[in-house]
């Protein structure tokens, strides 16, 4: 049990923190690698970057540097953009994100030469330049430019704020000492710890997401040591705007003054390591960089890292040029045999990464929003739901490990949890969304223990038509590309309005074919009424009175009553009487009204949507689930709308399965805006899946894929991760294909079953609610061998519905 000082929660007091100075390894690093393992869990990351040493003059003599020196004959004073660009393009083949642009600082204020460089080139000073410099390399290659160039202003940090993702200062010591005479520091006027403070004090004013830290072994004290951390803690505080404190340990070169000064230890460098982890909040990224402790990364894990720093493939570190940087394979070897996931950040650390619209000029906004996953991290690969892209074969096979490997203490106590049956909290989701590598096949495999615990191989559908009956929507939400009004020309179509006998003539086709279910939904038609639906209901069993009528989001149910005056129950038991058999859990997209604001302002809020299914399920009506993800939310905004399902479900039991749907970007209005990213990643779609399965069991019992949205592959995976159902065939599906889906818009009932048995499954045609298909409609479904001919109706207006009671407010 650790001492008070030591409790991984808790931020520590200055007293406790100088407390640090005489405790040795043994108590600290074990209590910071819990506090670390608290916030990163498995994660160590890393960037992948190319070092642009801009220029290599400074107006600073430290006496440690081999990096700067003064002009010399025959060399540029200056990289020139040709040459900044040449390293880029190498950098952007090999895959990197991050362009490190490290320079000294302000060479121009001492030398001739620079001043004259720069005049040549046409810019009065060196930052300057280096804005000239960032702005071509990411114009011309995409490389995210973070900038190291040493002291800033206000109005310097604002400016360079507007042509990178992040800049940095290293305060290597905050000791006055070290700058007198003999000092490392001496004749380094950029060295002053309380300037080199100050800008990074202003990079909080600016809102500038900052790299910052110490290095160790330059004469320092281990109090000196506390006092730099604690000053950065306490700007941290005020700001929220550092990013990593890098624990950088000093190398002795030839040529220096400082040639034959001792190497500080590895326990030294262990200790600080574990000193700065437990000094700041358990959130702060700790980093030491990899190629200047070869050989020694299991400890400095062990102290409580959680991230290595840029990695070049392609450059070397020009201020250690002696020590190569470690190849990516055997870094994340090294990483794993530590017990944690290597995985790629960029620049901009994902915490900061999570809330762009505080922390990033708005020329990034967008590209970055392209670039992320749901949490923050850069997405390795090119899949999106509804597209034609292999899912990646790392994710794959990760899911396809025939062992799962044990995964760490916190996400195996979860995972017990789960399993037992008993409601996770928002921060126990949370973390299985995070799952990586190992982690993730572990929860991968816990969920589809319980799926076959729950279903055995059986993986079920229905044999469905959809029936869109109009696209033309007085809403707008913003991820909606199905919805026109009625001049609206789109890449995909015109608005319609379909006849009820077009209506009813789809659902005898249906009929012939074998279905079982029509799924019906729509737009909300500004002429629409509650009488509207219930005469779509009417017009269903008219013409075919055994199809069950699976039909209206909440919201026509909710705006159905409002038209007609009604209370919910009064207007639900009307449809329920005129053949509603069940209500589809669209409409949902995400439960929480942070969200909801943003995406679909003027729908029903998260209170709404619940009361409307509270009130189905007391009448007996029983509705599916589901989550619309990869938008622009964030994890927390999932487990709360997972927690929202569980509760409704323990309270009715109406709930017959939860439909995860990915977001398909590619037509959709708020990724067109730039305000969205494009859709969830692989491996977070596949967790929607099996965290779902976790955090609804056993109260929910049946898990869909969606495979218009997922592909094949796609459905595979997730049949390893806790799916057993398959929804419907669909026979027309428009709203997925209008968002730019392409796989398709009807599986005939022999597809299916021959798709499921080729991934060994027992596939068993249902009906909606669970139940056995009547003989003959199994027949009839097995007959159709061909898609159903797509049917194009050109706009027409129906008349509207009359309504049976006065319009006014919803009265439930």
């Amino acid at each position: 049990m650790t001492t008070p000082p030591l409790a991984p929660h808790r931020t520590m007091s200055r007293e406790e923190a100088y407390q640090l100075v005489d405790m040795g390894l043994d108590l600290l690093m074990p209590a910071a690698a819990e506090r670390r393992d608290a916030a990163h869990g498995m994660v160590v990351s890393y960037s992948r970057k190319v070092f642009v040493p801009l220029t290599q003059l400074c107006r600073d003599v430290c006496h440690y540097c081999t990096f700067a020196h003064a002009p010399r004959k025959g060399e540029a004073a200056f990289l020139s953009i040709d040459k900044v660009l040449e390293i880029a393009r190498a950098g952007a083949a090999a895959n990197c994100k991050e362009a490190l642009f490290t320079l000294g600082d302000k060479p121009e204020l001492r030398y001739h030469a620079a001043r004259e460089a720069l005049a040549e080139m046409g810019y009065d000073s060196t930052l300057a330049y280096l804005a000239a410099a960032a702005r071509a390399v990411y114009a011309e290659t995409g490389l995210l430019p973070h900038l190291n160039p040493g002291l800033l202003d206000l109005d310097d940090l604002r400016a360079l704020r507007q042509v990178s993702i992040s800049q940095g200062i290293m305060l290597e010591s905050s000791s006055e000492r070290l700058c007198e005479r003999g000092g490392p520091h001496h004749g380094s006027p950029d060295k002053k710890p309380a300037a080199r403070l100050e800008t990074i004090r202003l990079a909080g004013e600016a809102g500038v997401p900052f790299t910052t830290g110490i290095l160790i072994g330059i004469g320092e004290t281990r109090t000196e040591r506390i006092d730099a951390l604690l000053a950065l803690r306490e700007l941290h505080e005020r700001y929220g705007h550092i990013q990593e404190i890098i624990i950088q340990n000093f190398r002795p070169k030839a040529g220096t003054l400082m040639v034959n000064a001792p190497i500080p230890t590895l326990e030294d460098h262990l200790w600080t390591i574990a000193a700065a982890r437990l000094i700041f909040d358990p959130s702060m990224n700790i980093q030491a960089p990899p190629n200047l402790r070869p050989g020694a990364l299991r400890p400095l894990v062990d102290a409580g890292i959680n991230d290595w720093g840029g990695v070049s493939p392609v450059t070397p570190d020009h201020v250690n040029p002696e020590a190569p940087w470690p190849h990516l394979d055997a870094l994340a070897k090294a990483t794993k045999a530590a017990g944690k996931e290597l995985t790629e950040r960029l620049a901009l650390y994902p915490a900061h990464a999570r809330d762009l619209e505080r922390w990033v000029d708005p020329a990034f906004r967008t590209p970055l929003l392209h670039r992320l996953d749901s949490d923050g991290f850069p997405r390795t690969d090119s899949w999106s739901p509804g597209a034609h892209e292999d899912p990646p074969a790392a994710d794959l096979q990760l899911i396809a490990t025939p062992a799962a490997p044990r995964p760490g203490a916190e996400v195996e106590r979860i995972l017990a949890r789960a399993q037992a049956g008993e409601t996770l909290g928002e921060a126990e989701i949370v973390r299985l969304f995070r799952a990586r590598g190992d982690e993730f096949t572990a929860v991968c495999a816990a969920a589809d223990a319980l799926r076959r615990k729950m279903n055995g191989e059986v993986v079920s559908f229905v044999v469905n038509r959809n029936i869109n009956y109009t696209n033309i929507c007085a809403y707008r939400c913003q991820f909606c590309a199905f919805a026109k009004g009625k001049t609206t020309e789109d890449l995909r179509g015109k608005p319609y309005d379909l006849p009820l006998e077009e209506i009813q003539r789809r659902v005898r086709e249906a009929w012939d074919r074998g279905a079982t279910e029509v799924c019906m939904q729509g737009g909300i038609h500004p002429a629409y009424t509650g009488a509207t639906y219930l005469e779509i209901c009417r017009a269903v069993k008219a013409e075919a009175p055994g199809m069950h009528v699976h039909a209206f989001s909440p919201l026509e149910v909710w705006q159905g009553a409002k038209t007609l005056g009604l209370p919910l129950r009064d207007y639900l038991a009307q449809l329920k009487d005129a053949g509603l058999g069940t209500l589809p859990g669209t409409a949902a997209e995400i439960l929480d009204d942070e969200v909801r604001q943003v995406i679909c302002h003027d729908k029903v809020d998260t209170a709404q949507w619940l009361e409307v299914m509270r009130t189905a399920h007391g009448l007996g009506l029983r509705s599916t689930s589901t989550i619309m993800f990869g938008h622009m939310e964030k994890f927390e905004h999932w487990a709360r709308h997972l927690l929202h399902l569980r509760a409704l479900q323990l309270e009715t039991g109406g709930i017959t399965e939860f439909v995860p749907l990915p977001f398909v970007h590619m037509e959709s209005p708020i990724y067109r805006k730039g305000k969205a990213r494009r859709g969830p990643s692989f491996r977070e779609t596949v967790l929607m899946h099996a965290v779902g399965r976790l955090a609804l069991h056993p109260v929910i019992p049946n898990i869909q894929a969606s495979w218009v949205k997922l592909g094949a592959e796609g459905v595979k995976a997730c049949l390893r991760a806790g799916v057993n159902d398959m929804g419907g065939t669909l026979m027309n599906e428009t709203i997925s294909r209008a968002a730019g889906a392409s796989h398709g818009q009807e599986m005939t009932a022999m597809d299916m079953e021959a798709m499921l048995r080729s991934m060994g499954r027992v596939p068993l045609q249902r009906t909606t609610a669970y139940g056995t298909p009547p003989a003959d409609a199994k027949a009839k479904a097995r007959a159709v061998t061909t898609p159903v001919s797509p049917v194009r109706i050109d706009f027409r207006q129906r008349e509207p519905a009359a309504a049976t009671a006065t319009h006014g407010g919803c009265a439930a």
